[in-house]
């Protein structure tokens, strides 16, 4: 048993398609579908269920993926304990980010942190706050960039890089455009666009208006503030987007602060308590980046 056969065993169980773990783990689909069979007929059982077009494993597989994951761990533990010793950082840093982010700052760090531990394979994936912040307790994603409401994941430790408060953008002409300001209830009389669900204003905009009663109709998602900008623009919706993001559309929308809604909205770098060496290596980067103490 290899341990390159335990890791391609863990990479087909978690994407459920040979296909896609053959992309993870750089490798031809032949060549994972043979190293799987190898540590399949090594121990005596299929792991996989191959008759239906989503693969999915057996009760030996079940039985076999927590283990699998722990000796892969182990090895990994191997590895960080000599770099501990000799103070070398190598490996791979898997980092998240909300999805849609631009953040000038977080590139920066990336950068800095490339050119200085030029070892380290950095991988870089999207996805919702959310998912996120529990890839991080997983294990799966080293550190990542993430939207909150208010505090920061529960169980992470944390630098805060942004915080700031939700306003409602509009375009010239619409009924609210000469407003200096707005409440939610106000705001909630119109439809609205907003970001999805698991994303950090979402969660500020639900908070608050939850805490109301109010039920606003949500009449577009989207995940990136160009698209909400350009459908608030078209007269779709009033756009909920945060302070510095209005800023970018400054022409064509008008930013109304919302004058109810205290809960800040929070942009920040999360990462499991203890993290291995190439996390405490790239969050001096960051924290040169976002000017943090």
């Amino acid at each position: 048993m290899e341990l390159r056969q335990l890791e391609y065993f863990v990479a087909v169980a978690e994407e459920r398609n040979f296909t896609r773990a053959a992309e993870r783990v750089r490798i031809s689909q032949s060549g994972v579908s043979a190293q799987i069979r190898r540590l399949e007929h090594e121990l005596g059982a299929e792991l996989f269920d191959r008759s239906a077009r989503t693969v999915s494993l057996t009760v030996a597989g079940e039985a076999a993926l927590a283990h699998a994951r722990a000796a892969l761990a182990s090895a990994e533990a191997v590895g960080r304990a000599v770099d501990e010793v000799t103070g070398l950082v190598r490996g791979r840093l898997t980092v998240g980010m909300v999805a849609g982010c631009t953040l000038t700052p977080f590139f920066d760090a990336l950068a800095a942190f490339r050119t200085a531990h030029p070892g380290v394979e950095v991988r870089l994936q999207e996805d919702r706050s959310d998912r996120l912040a529990d890839a991080v307790r997983a294990g799966t994603v080293d550190l990542a960039l993430v939207g909150t409401a208010a505090e920061t994941p529960a169980g992470l430790d944390a630098l805060t890089v942004l915080s700031e408060h939700l306003v409602a953008a509009v375009p010239p002409g619409h009924p609210l455009a000469d407003r200096g300001g707005l409440g939610l209830r106000e705001l909630t009389a119109h439809p609205l666009v907003c970001m999805p669900p698991g994303t950090g204003l979402r969660a500020v905009l639900d908070r608050a208006c939850a805490a109301r009663d109010l039920h606003p109709v949500i009449a577009l998602e989207a995940g990136a503030s160009d698209a909400l900008a350009d459908l608030a623009a078209r007269g779709l919706g009033v756009a909920v987007l945060s302070a510095s993001m209005a800023t970018a559309y400054a022409g064509r929308l008008t930013a109304l602060p919302l004058d109810d809604v205290d809960v800040p909205a929070l942009l920040a770098l999360v990462w499991k308590p203890a993290p291995h060496p190439a996390v405490r290596a790239f969050l001096p980067h960051a924290r040169r980046a976002f000017g943090a103490p």
